[in-house]
């Protein structure tokens, strides 16, 4: 529990208070265990020729960097994260020579540094988040999950309140839409932003989830307190613009935490609260907006994001290994005196300049979206797959208030259906991860990511079979029943298209996983906000069957997709400079 609390917001504002006494690591215990950190070849590299890779490497990084227009800097930590286990080497130091310490290597005196390279002290050092323990990782996955939820919900949630809205403030119903809709263009475009700043081993993850969740907690009483319709859209697009890094960053975290064989278990989990957020929204706040009016659709979303904020503080630690390491060699300088102690990222990051950080930051993410095929065409199938989620969502009220006679907190029921699609489908799922997958994996517990494809196969065909299906058992003279059993395939499909796309994003660009998801919460927002604006006409004008078959015609034209990159995808991928090559 301690080495819990230790990596925590209120762990790190506890040892500065105590200047380091209280929740101590090992070295603050014995400063001398330093020299167990060290990589030997690393720093051996660095003393011979002052930088941690070879010439072809950083030729290839020169080209990567000249394609993708951001720096090689932070790009070698490996699957998830992860950098290599150090291999010790010890030299004493000769007389009338220098010579680095770590390695044992003389510094050449023209192009050399004598640094000493921070790295894991071997493959079972406890601070490599690989190696926390079961229980540390399931509690790191609750929490993801809750904090996904929290946001998500924020969306939906607001639905149920829209008619008082529209009393309220004298609007008609197209202009109270966009409270949902600014709300998810806001999250579409803040992992832009935030995913990448994750990436800075300087800042890490939990800066970038606790200092926007703050900020979207109290932001929420803007939007209960608006005074007029404009100060209510804004607040509501602000709201979704800071509560969304993790909608986009959860995954890298989840990947920090688990090797490739075990990730697609807890992206699966993380992918269904994400899925029960829209779906319970309009349960939770459809009884609320019913009794108070929409303000209390608000209130539930402040007080749900502000109890997952007081736990998040006190039990949620770092996981960013690249963070964990410089503040590792940041402990041992302090604790040593030795200046020449540094971690391969920190090392990296100090060749970066103001732009190249401004360009990873804000410019990278779109690159990756619109330069790589492999990640517009699947970030453009998941947009559509959004999309169509929003769309089909204003139908909602139609077919079970307006023909069933629904009340606004029963209608908030019929979403029930999508949420037990999740529930069904997550036990075979698991079962082919046991079963077929798992067995894929090489020695070296790497998978060639079009493995994880064909799950995405069964989805496809799920999405059409939800639209019709739903649409043309919408009629009075069917039993309310019926459309909520089709809803059900929509779950289904969307879960594991999800789950495939998200897992073969983050195999296929492993240097590039938060910046790449970015890109994929950004296309999949910008399609979930634009589409409910015009669903309701869509729906009313065309009828229930007709505009949810148009909408299952649309799927149906992006069912090839995942086939073709199962198919042409390796081949795809070697021609990029940012994909990886090995697999």
């Amino acid at each position: 529990m301690l080495e819990l609390v230790r990596d925590t917001v209120f762990g790190h504002f506890l040892r500065v208070l105590s200047h380091g006494n209280l929740l101590p690591y090992a070295e603050n215990k014995d400063p001398s265990l330093w020299q167990r950190y060290v990589h030997s070849e690393k720093s051996a590299q660095m003393a011979e020729h002052g930088r941690l890779f070879e010439d072809e490497e950083k030729e290839a990084d020169k080209e990567a960097e000249t394609e993708a227009g951001v720096p090689p800097a932070l790009q070698h930590h490996g699957e998830g994260g992860q950098l290599p286990s150090r291999r010790s080497s010890e030299t004493p130091t000769e007389e009338g020579q220098e010579r680095n310490f770590g390695s044992g290597a003389i510094v050449d005196p023209e192009k050399g540094k004598d640094v000493n390279v921070i790295e894991w002290f071997g493959d079972d050092d406890p601070e490599n988040p690989y190696n926390w323990s079961s229980p540390k990782k399931v509690l790191i996955t609750a929490e993801l999950c809750l904090l996904t939820f929290s946001v998500y919900i924020g969306s939906a949630i607001f639905s149920a309140g829209e008619m008082t809205v529209v009393e309220q403030f004298g609007v008609g119903e197209v202009p109270a839409i966009l409270g949902l809709t600014l709300f998810v263009a806001g999250y579409g475009l803040g992992p832009m932003i935030w995913a990448p700043m994750s990436e800075i081993p300087q800042i890490g993850r939990n800066p970038v989830y606790i200092g926007t969740l703050v900020i979207f907690v109290f932001f929420q009483f803007a939007v209960i307190y608006a005074k007029n319709f404009g100060m209510l859209l804004a607040f509501r697009f602000l709201t979704g613009f800071f509560g969304s890094p993790v909608l986009a960053t959860g995954g890298a975290s989840l990947a920090d935490i688990y090797r490739p064989t075990q990730r697609a278990y807890a992206i699966a989990i993380w992918g269904a609260a994400a899925v029960c957020g829209p779906v319970l929204g309009p349960l939770i706040g459809g009884f609320a907006a019913e009794a108070k009016g929409w303000t209390w659709t608000i209130w539930e979303l402040m007080w749900l994001s502000g109890a997952s904020l007081i736990l998040f503080i006190f039990f949620l630690p770092e996981t960013s290994a690249a963070n964990i390491l410089y503040r590792r060699s940041r402990r041992l300088r302090r604790l040593t005196k030795n200046e020449n102690l540094k971690c391969e990222a920190e090392i990296l990051s100090e060749e970066m300049t103001l732009k190249d950080v401004a360009v990873m930051v804000m410019i990278r993410p779109f690159v990756m979206n619109f330069t790589e095929p492999i990640c517009f065409f699947l970030n453009l199938y998941i947009a559509l797959i959004y999309a169509l989620l929003y769309c089909w969502f204003e139908s909602f009220v139609i077919v079970f208030m307006e023909m069933h006679g629904f009340s606004l907190g029963i209608e908030g029921l019929a979403y029930i259906g999508i949420l037990l699609g999740a529930l069904i489908v997550i036990p075979p799922f698991f079962l082919y991860l046991k079963l077929v997958q798992e067995k894929q994996f090489n020695e070296n517990g790497e998978l060639k990511p079009e493995k994880r494809l064909p799950p995405a196969f069964v989805g496809a065909f799920c999405i059409p079979i939800c639209l019709f299906g739903f649409g043309w058992t919408s009629r009075p003279d069917i039993p309310w029943i019926a459309p909520i059993i089709m809803s059900s395939f929509f779950t289904i499909g969307a879960f594991l298209l999800f789950n495939s796309v998200l897992n073969y994003l983050g195999d296929a660009y492993p240097a590039y996983a938060a910046s790449v998801l970015a890109g994929n919460d950004f296309m999949r927002s910008g399609f979930g906000a634009g589409f409910p604006l015009f669903a309701g006409a869509m729906y009313r004008n065309l009828g229930v069957g007709w505009a949810s078959s148009l909408l299952g015609f649309l799927s149906v034209a992006f069912i090839p997709i995942p086939f073709l990159l199962y198919k042409y995808g390796e081949r795809i991928r070697h021609k990029s400079k940012r994909a990886r090559h090995d697999l």
